[in-house]
């Protein structure tokens, strides 16, 4: 009735509105409207710049009572510099401030989405956050956009602040009749505002991703299509003098920003907590919680501590000792949210380790919290520690493949498929071998596990799932959502634990991760790994690297390399391709492999060198360094250690510290 009557009390007395309204048959109004007339009267002349409140529709929604349907059309020109990475477009957060330019990039992803949704606009659609600087107003300019432009429903969690695994279980368990107070429907997509494990705040970073219908990040022909899109932009629409939105408003809050486009408030947890609890037993849990298992949980003041808090705290009942920093920041405490030995290092030094991951001898093993781990920024990455022994991301997801039965979600019917990105170590191949299960090498990338796990939800293919998979840089998930997973990684490994302590008696020592994981090395040998990590290289210095590798190892003679260490014997290299098992798509230049012999044992190590894609300024060289070792006396060497002549030998066939000016690199994890 108030966006009916548009009636401003400064160019109308309160007197004339009644009046006016009785004019027009007085018999036919309700008392309401003469009382909504009165206050409309009543109320500043910019009411209509502002909620006018809230109410209650029959189906228990609180609906804000301002509609705004003013939709313009602005004039843009594109912008340079749009084109996504492998997770999405990142930019220190400046750029993304500058005029036009969330609009411009925001429009081109919608009139992606579009597109691959066959020329319809879509109905529903997910916008969250981890919270960095910048999320809340981002949240703001892209609601209208999506409003704008037709799309009927747009989701909001209640703070802004959802997960990227979160924001994929919405996507993917949401059914018709919703199951909550929040409204109904099915999520046709989400855009999350996330640069994952990079830091936030002013001159930090900010970025923004496309979840596709199935909750999996976009593929490249959704991202390129966006690109190109960009560099074609001519104008972009939007709601005109839009009221802000409450983001702590209550869930189930509605605001309704044009006749048929609204935003809900929507609770942030329950999706993803039926995720999980969908993969592991709770109750099981809860009881292991209480019979002397202790962790300690690094939320890095990311997105996903509120998760820990729900999950560890409030559903399976372990103590809030259990958490630190799990206040989501928006610049997340002034630390890098990444969690490695380096950014971790208050939770590295609380295990017992040492930057390098091995143990600090000082330190009492037996004091110290059974498990660590800590997610990043949006909380989808993870760490695993142990009393004073570190579990690298390449083990980690082996361990879990090799005891996949203490997992409710595997127990039953075992695992169909499993994959490693290509850098990761090949300790997972070692284990689908010897467990018979197809195991795929993928480039680095979310999306390509995910068609992997859809080949049969969405090519009609061989059904790969229950699937797990995973990368190198802290990355571990499962089927049950379309995104790596940090806290399920956490639960995973409270549930190898708890079956590992089954048969343990009441007052004796538990069994923990360094005996789970040597045992492990026992069977099937060790693969030393780790990674070096040269943060803001000049660009140009480091495709010179990139050149040199291919120009002098790739495409030269093998034979003539001379070899600077007799004991590491320069074999070959090549540049790893891909060719999608699903859909046959090619991926091409995913990263430069040297291969090496170890002597006198003949065992085989490798060398892979990537430029990394979730930057925002300048290039980063990663340098992965892999070498089996089956002796289990020299199993207990830390990885740095054992791998520093491997890495001293590449370094200097690929010219690294002539080209780039780097002594050292800025992390080794």
């Amino acid at each position: 009735l108030i966006s009916l009557f548009k009636i401003r009390s400064s160019s109308i007395g309160n007197n004339k509105v009644i009046h006016s309204i009785f004019r027009e048959g007085s018999m036919k109004f309700s008392v309401a409207v003469v009382l909504a007339a009165a206050a409309l009267a009543a109320a500043p002349a910019d009411a209509f710049a502002r909620p006018f409140g809230v109410f209650s529709t029959r189906s228990g929604l609180k609906m804000s009572a301002t509609t705004t349907d003013e939709v313009v059309v602005i004039p843009t020109t594109p912008i340079e510099g749009m084109r996504p990475g492998t997770s999405g477009l990142r930019k220190k957060v400046e750029v993304w401030q500058e005029k036009h330019y969330v609009e411009n990039f925001i429009q081109s992803l919608i009139d992606t989405a579009v597109d691959s949704n066959g020329g319809k606009m879509l109905d529903t659609i997910v916008v969250a956050g981890d919270g960095r600087y910048y999320n809340d107003e981002a949240i703001q300019t892209i609601s209208n956009i999506c409003a704008a432009n037709g799309i009927a429903n747009i989701w909001i969690p209640q703070g802004g602040i959802m997960s990227t695994p979160a924001v994929s279980a919405v996507i993917r368990r949401r059914t018709e009749s919703g199951g909550g107070e929040d409204g109904e429907g099915i999520a046709q997509g989400g855009i999350v505002l996330t640069a994952s494990h990079n830091p936030g705040g002013p001159g930090e970073d900010f970025g923004i991703k496309y979840n596709e219908g199935l909750g999996q990040p976009a593929d490249e022909k959704f991202t390129d299509t966006l690109y190109q899109k960009t560099l074609e932009i001519a104008s972009y629409k939007t709601v005109a003098d839009s009221p802000d939105i409450d983001l702590n408003a209550p869930v189930g809050t509605k605001y309704q920003l044009t006749p048929t486009s609204a935003v809900t408030i929507i609770d942030p947890f329950q999706n993803y907590l039926d995720a999980l609890k969908s993969c592991f037993d709770f109750d099981q849990l809860r009881k292991f919680g209480s019979s002397g298992f202790s962790i300690l949980f690094d939320g890095m003041h990311g997105a996903g501590g509120q998760f820990a808090k729900r999950v560890l705290v409030e559903e399976l009942g372990l103590p809030e000792s259990s958490l630190m920093r799990c206040n989501p920041l928006p610049d997340f405490g002034k630390c890098h949210p990444d969690p490695n030995l380096t950014y971790a290092s208050e939770l590295v030094k609380k295990m017992g380790l040492k930057s390098d991951g091995s143990a600090d001898a000082s330190t009492d093993a037996s004091t110290l919290p059974m498990l660590g781990a800590a997610n990043d920024g949006d909380g989808d990455r993870n760490l695993i520690a142990g009393a004073g022994f570190f579990v690298t991301p390449s083990d980690s997801m082996a361990l879990i493949c090799d005891n996949y039965e203490a997992i409710p979600q595997f127990a039953a019917t075992g695992l169909n498929g499993v994959a490693r990105s290509m850098p990761s170590s090949a300790a997972l191949d070692v284990v689908a071998e010897a467990r018979n299960i197809p195991c795929f090498v993928t480039p680095t990338g979310w999306k390509f596990f995910g068609n992997l796990m859809s080949s049969k939800e969405s090519f009609d293919g061989k059904d790969y799932t229950p699937f797990i998979c995973g990368e190198e840089s802290f990355g571990t998930g499962s089927d049950h959502v379309r995104e790596k997973d940090g806290l399920w990684a956490v639960l995973a490994w409270m549930s190898i634990l708890s079956k590992a302590n089954e048969g343990v008696s009441e007052g004796e020592a538990l069994v923990g991760v360094k005996e789970i994981v040597t045992k492990h090395w026992a069977k099937y040998g060790r693969h030393f790994y780790c990674r070096y990590d040269y943060e803001g290289v000049d660009s140009d210095a480091a495709n010179q690297v990139m050149d040199i590798i291919r120009d002098n190892l790739v495409n030269g003679d093998a034979s003539s390399v001379e070899s600077g260490d007799a004991d590491i014997k320069f074999v070959d290299a090549v540049e790893f391709g891909y060719t999608d098992p699903v859909d046959g798509s090619e991926t091409s230049k995913q990263g430069l492999i040297l291969n090496f012999e170890l002597g006198p044992s003949g065992d085989p190590a490798r060398v892979v060198f990537r430029l990394s894609g979730t930057g925002s300024a300048g290039a980063t060289i990663r340098m992965y360094l892999e070498q089996y070792e089956n002796d289990t006396s020299k199993h207990g060497i830390s990885a740095p250690v054992a791998l520093k002549d491997l890495a001293d030998e590449a370094l200097r066939l690929v010219q690294m510290e002539k080209t780039t000016g780097r002594e050292a690199p800025t992390v080794i994890t």
